[in-house]
């Protein structure tokens, strides 16, 4: 599950999780956290971000080891979502690849919902921008969620098991 802050990726990955029969959740952000002196923040410092993969990807496997589904919540461009699948391409494994996305307004009206000391601010938007012109990434994988109420968040996961379209392998 990806996207900038604020398009519902926190939201989405927990509840789908639940509706899964052996599930685990990943979150990309508390695993970028391991690291505590010395860490740069992942959109800057490119081996803060490889090492945030690296464990992203040592975890999948450790989970899909023992036959759990696994929802990961993160930032996820095209280019780390095709290297996290060459590094499962040993296994057997469904890799679906949502993006989440609103329009600006709504991303902004989300983000001031947050607590102050978790607001993204401009850095949503940097987001936003980059995953709209990201030339990699197909328009099938584009989930928008701006016109959804949190009331409807099982339909959006229901669209998401179901629709083939989100499937890259």
């Amino acid at each position: 599950m990806s996207g900038p802050a604020g398009v519902g990726k926190s939201t989405t990955s927990r509840r789908l999780v639940e509706t899964l029969n052996r599930s685990a959740y990943i979150s990309g952000d508390a695993i970028s956290h391991f690291p505590v002196n010395g860490r740069g923040k992942p959109w800057l410092d490119k081996s803060t971000l490889d090492l945030t993969w690296k464990n992203i990807l040592s975890i999948t496997m450790n989970l899909l080891d023992y036959k759990y589904d696994v929802v990961i919540d993160y930032v996820s461009f095209p280019k780390e979502v095709k290297w996290l699948a060459s590094g499962l391409n040993n296994r057997e494994v469904r890799i679906v690849y949502v993006v989440l996305l609103v329009d600006k307004e709504t991303i902004i009206f989300r983000d001031q919902l947050r607590p102050e000391e978790e607001r993204m601010g401009e850095r949503s938007l940097i987001l936003l921008d980059e995953f709209e012109n990201d030339s990699e990434l197909m328009d099938v994988n584009k989930l928008y969620t701006h016109e959804y109420k949190i009331e409807q968040l099982a339909e959006i996961i229901d669209g998401i098991l179901q629709d083939d379209k989100y499937i890259l392998r």
